[in-house]
């Protein structure tokens, strides 16, 4: 990962409106294979390069959620960080990420509930200028009160 903000926790009390925290990734065949171990997900369309060629793809893809991954990477390690619980997440596919790509995940806070320590956030994928990944998390973020 390259140019990331510092991993650890930002309590509810001090996340403001419009925070903003990303990481950037270059993924890989390697991240690929090992996505499709951990998931059971060996679709031929991110593991053989030759059924990818004959798809709507014309190439092999990473898998959707390899990506999305990335989003909850920004959630549970900066934004709030550690101790962060999902509540929910939606997501809408726009473009496919192929081995090689560097993605963008960044997520910024859209809304806050201080009293139930709830926080929106716009989460948004990118390669190359182009979003291929959008959607909204609501999170459950830590306190200081219950530390």
């Amino acid at each position: 990962m390259l140019d990331n903000f510092p991993r650890g926790t930002i309590c509810i009390e001090d996340i403001e409106m419009g925070m903003m925290r990303y990481v950037r990734k270059v993924v890989t065949d390697d991240d690929i294979q090992k996505f499709a171990e951990v998931s059971t997900d060996h679709n031929p369309v991110h593991m053989d390069d030759d059924y990818a060629q004959d798809t709507i793809f014309q190439g092999r893809i990473a898998h959707g959620m390899l990506t999305a991954g990335l989003v909850s990477a920004v959630i549970g390690e900066q934004l709030p960080g550690h101790g962060t619980i999902y509540m929910s997440q939606n997501l809408k596919f726009l473009a496919p990420v192929r081995p090689g790509d560097l993605v963008t995940a960044e997520v910024e806070v859209t809304g806050i509930e201080i009293g139930k320590r709830r926080v929106q956030l716009d989460c948004r994928c990118i390669v190359d200028g182009k979003k291929v990944l959008i959607g909204e998390a609501m999170v459950m973020a830590p306190s200081r009160k219950f530390d």
